[in-house]
């Protein structure tokens, strides 16, 4: 006579092993967890950017509103984008799809410590620009040095000429130019 444990061992299986359950299942977990985080990590041209606060002494100037009111909404691929609430005064943002990372524009900032006489200078339709030294290789900062109030314009490396194109034109037509004024040589 079988005992019960023979008699399990006999009996045909009601399904695969439990082995192939759990590693089934925990492979659906894992696919699960890896579509959630990436769609937690994905940002949408929709979704509102962050823009840092930083000293600007003449955000709120006249010069700053009218160039922000001459602002375009596309910066040849990337879209204006809204930025999270509070929004510092004097910036504004722009974006492409797919979660990219934005452009940054600040208007009314001191002068950089690091502009001094002798700085290098790039010309970009007819503004100067100054390019601060940034430990961020992912990023570049540029300053636009020859209007009345500094404008800083933060790029992602990969877009290209465009948005600083735009924007000296922009800057020209709403501002003056006036003479460069480093600070003292180090």
């Amino acid at each position: 006579m079988p005992t019960d444990a023979n008699a399990q061992e006999d009996s045909p299986s009601d399904g695969p092993p439990r082995a192939v359950l759990i590693a089934a299942l925990a492979l659906a977990v894992t696919a699960v967890a890896a579509v959630l985080g990436i769609a937690a990590t994905r940002q949408t041209p929709d979704q509102p950017v962050a823009i840092a606060a930083v000293p600007a002494p003449q955000a709120d100037s006249g010069t700053c509103h009218a160039l922000l009111g001459a602002l375009p909404d596309r910066l040849g691929d990337l879209q204006r984008a809204a930025a999270v609430e509070p929004t510092p005064v004097g910036t504004a943002a722009w974006r492409a799809g797919g979660g990219a990372e934005p452009v940054i524009l600040r208007c009314g900032l001191d002068r950089p410590g690091e502009f001094v006489v002798g700085s290098p200078i790039q010309v970009v339709n007819s503004v100067q620009w100054f390019q601060l030294a940034d430990p961020d290789t992912q990023r570049s900062t540029w300053v636009s040095v020859d209007r009345p109030v500094y404008i800083a314009l933060t790029l992602p490396n990969d877009s290209g000429p465009t948005p600083i194109q735009t924007m000296s034109d922009v800057i020209a037509r709403t501002m003056p130019a006036v003479p460069i004024r480093p600070g003292p040589p180090r």
